[in-house]
């Protein structure tokens, strides 16, 4: 496939951890699960294409976790692309329970962490993980136990960096004490930015934020709303220019959408080439405050 069909290159390019190059706009995996990212997803022969697809588009960052299925999206995406691309990284992550569709429970207890970063090294046929982010910080067992398993596990070879997810800078900062860490991902969108403060702190340090839920949009994307109203001076979809905006609002910035069908996948990642000017920029952001 020629250079030019790499859609998603557009977006540019950041190392994670200084060390670990990634197309800035990935994809992620949570979608291509069943109802309550529980269980198979409705047409798997669909998840594979997608996830075959995105690779073809230029991705080179695809985010996943054990939690999802639960390991319904690992194995899917080693059916679909398994032997992996040199330039592929597939980041993951532990630290959920699952009880359910829709149902998640933290456990950050040092010999759980380590089964399920075994069992994610095994469902996707690795020998190393990239990124392993703690999906959540668990609130019952001390911070220390939980970075520092991870690190062991790094130590070891089978993590290669340590990310997290849905946490404060004092929450990052405490962790940085016990390992590094290259990576936050956290709620963040058009219409949502509690996290901003983490994503100054992190474009300061050169920490990789990864926006989960880039597309929630709300109100803005209506037909009639403001957001559909400057996609349509573009010729672009009011998606296309939340995701092009989160590119522009930090060098730092991963957003990685996710989806089922071939045909969104594309529609996404063509956001990848859309350059909005200062004024356009500040204009969507002033529609989702």
């Amino acid at each position: 496939m020629s250079t030019s069909t790499k859609i998603a290159e557009a977006s540019g390019s950041f190392a994670i951890g200084g060390d670990l190059p990634v197309v800035r706009l990935g994809f992620g995996a949570m979608r291509i699960t069943g109802a309550g990212v529980w269980g198979d997803p409705a047409d798997p022969d669909e998840a594979v294409r997608v996830l075959r697809r995105a690779v073809e588009l230029g991705v080179t960052l695809i985010d996943t976790a054990d939690a999802y299925g639960p390991f319904v999206a690992d194995l899917l995406i080693k059916k679909a692309l398994h032997p992996y691309p040199d330039d592929l990284v597939i980041a993951t992550k532990a630290g959920f329970t699952r009880q359910g569709p829709g149902q998640w429970t933290p456990v950050g207890r040092p010999e759980y962490l380590r089964q399920q970063v075994e069992l994610s090294l095994r469902h996707l046929g690795l020998d190393r993980i990239d990124l392993l982010q703690l999906h959540r910080i668990d609130p019952d067992v001390p911070l220390d136990d939980q970075i520092g398993e991870l690190k062991s596990l790094q130590d070891e070879g089978k993590i290669r960096h340590i990310g997290l997810s849905e946490v404060s800078v004092e929450e990052l900062q405490a962790a940085e004490r016990i390992a590094p860490i290259v990576s936050v991902q956290n709620l963040y969108n058009l219409v949502n930015r509690s996290a901003e403060r983490l994503l100054d702190h992190s474009e300061k340090n050169g920490i990789a934020f990864i926006p989960y839920f880039p597309l929630a949009t709300g109100t803005l994307a209506k037909e009639d709303g403001p957001l559909a109203e400057i996609a349509r001076g573009r010729g672009v979809t009011p998606s296309q220019l939340a995701l092009a905006w989160l590119l522009r609002r930090s060098p730092v910035m991963l957003p990685i959408p996710g989806t089922s069908r071939v045909a969104h996948l594309e529609e996404n990642t063509a956001a990848a080439g859309i350059d909005l000017t200062d004024e356009e920029f500040e204009q969507i952001a002033a529609q989702g405050r």
